[in-house]
């Protein structure tokens, strides 16, 4: 029996011809990732355990993004211990306030990770990377300590399901449409420890944006990891961006799966998750009552990209948010906000009434720049919509994409956009 993609990644880095899911598998790492809430804890542990030193200074990143610019002391100390940390390894890859990004948005956008590599972060979304068809997933800061130190990780090897794209997105359809009808029809647990692996005609129909979300969310259906097959998108990408050696590598025809999933890209409609899990989805046309809303968020590690900002602005132009709403446009990093100062987009976010914010995942985790008081509801293109996720545990989340968000911050409530 053949291997899978992410098999057949864990397998080299592992220095083994071949794996099987469940095997247990000591790995060696491409890149290790932290941020300004969980890169602590990790340095703590690292310095428990004695280390006095790391593994590669090139394949550490740590990026000041949660609670950033400060937002209180504690954030500040965070961030001064990351900083101390950097400084003291000479850590090339260290992002602070005016040099920095969503971490799963700024990654890609550095280079830091190709096609066919291996990363572990001590963040959730760090399966953002398999869009690129690399190897990453989260893990506890523990993890990361030792990963820091070792440029090792121990991995149990996935099974995985493989979804068959076919067909072509319709017009203000998006990845993230996609990725809340998948978690819709298989659950917040629907791929519980297991690679979601896209494949299919339909690739092509995919920007490495809608991919990179995405595989963003994979975790939100349990996976341990999403990747996609590399194709000359992915290639496109990474040309300039990765400039080092790197391996592509395509399941084998008598790759085994758990269970093969077609969907025609086609059919696939804009989705709303109401609250309180990401599984809760209707599409537009499936929501009957006036959903009224009192803040609406774009950006975030999910939908922070060029991309969003352009279709986000395309539909706020000459048009003015609700009375009553305030909306929240945050781009991934310095360049998407500089982009959207040179194209003018950040002139129709500010026209329309919105805030333009330095790139923060901020109100994504409750954390600030956007916090909800009880009783209030938002749109949010963020990607999880848990009790209080966003502020009080009364406040209500509803998870779409950049248009629905635009759309909705315009009428007042859940509404699409045709």
């Amino acid at each position: 029996m053949g291997m899978t993609m992410s098999q057949k990644i864990l397998a080299k880095h592992a220095g083994l011809e071949k794996v099987v899911a469940g095997q247990l598998i000591r790995a060696k790492l491409d890149m290790v990732l932290g941020n300004d809430i969980t890169s602590p804890v990790a340095i703590n542990e690292f310095n428990k355990a004695g280390f006095d030193g790391i593994f590669d200074k090139d394949k550490i990143s740590l990026v000041m993004d949660h609670f950033t610019p400060n937002k209180d002391i504690k954030a500040a100390t965070q961030c001064k211990q990351c900083r101390d940390f950097a400084g003291k390894y000479d850590i090339t890859n260290y992002f602070d306030v005016g040099d920095m990004g969503i971490e799963h948005a700024l990654l890609p956008e550095k280079g830091l990770i190709g096609p066919g590599e291996l990363c572990i972060g001590a963040d959730s979304h760090t399966c953002t990377y398999g869009a690129l068809g690399a190897f990453s997933t989260g893990v506890g800061s523990t993890d990361m300590a030792a990963g820091m130190a070792t440029g090792e990780a121990w991995f149990k090897v996935p099974s995985a399901i493989k979804f068959n794209l076919t067909g072509k997105l319709s017009k203000y359809v998006t990845g993230k449409d996609v990725i809340l009808h998948i978690i819709g029809m298989i659950g917040v647990d629907g791929a519980l420890y297991r690679s979601m692996e896209f494949t299919g005609e339909g690739l092509s129909s995919l920007n490495m944006d809608d991919r990179l979300c995405i595989a963003n969310m994979a975790i939100e259906a349990g996976a341990k990891n999403g990747i996609f097959e590399v194709d000359d998108i992915t290639l496109e990408y990474c040309k300039g961006r990765v400039n080092r050696p790197f391996d592509i590598f395509k399941a084998d025809d008598d790759a085994e799966y758990d269970e093969v999933i077609d969907i025609d890209l086609s059919t696939i409609k804009q989705t709303v998750s109401f609250p309180h899990l990401p599984e809760n989805t209707k599409t537009i046309d499936e929501i009957t009552e006036d959903v009224k809303i009192d803040q609406v968020v774009i950006g975030s590690c999910t939908n922070g990209r060029m991309s969003d900002m352009r279709i986000a602005a395309e539909i706020l132009k000459d048009k003015h948010i609700a009375k009553g709403v305030r909306c929240i446009v945050i781009p991934g990093t310095q360049k998407v906000y500089l982009d959207c100062v040179k194209e003018g987009l950040a002139e129709i976010f500010i026209n329309a009434g919105c805030v333009f914010s330095t790139p923060t995942c901020g109100p994504c985790l409750g954390g600030h720049m956007g916090i909800l008081a009880a009783g209030e509801r938002a749109v949010s293109t963020t990607n999880r919509n848990f009790v209080g996720r966003m502020g009080h545990i009364d406040s209500e989340v509803y998870l779409a994409s950049p248009a629905v968000a635009a759309a909705s911050a315009v009428a007042g409530k859940i509404a699409g956009i045709k």
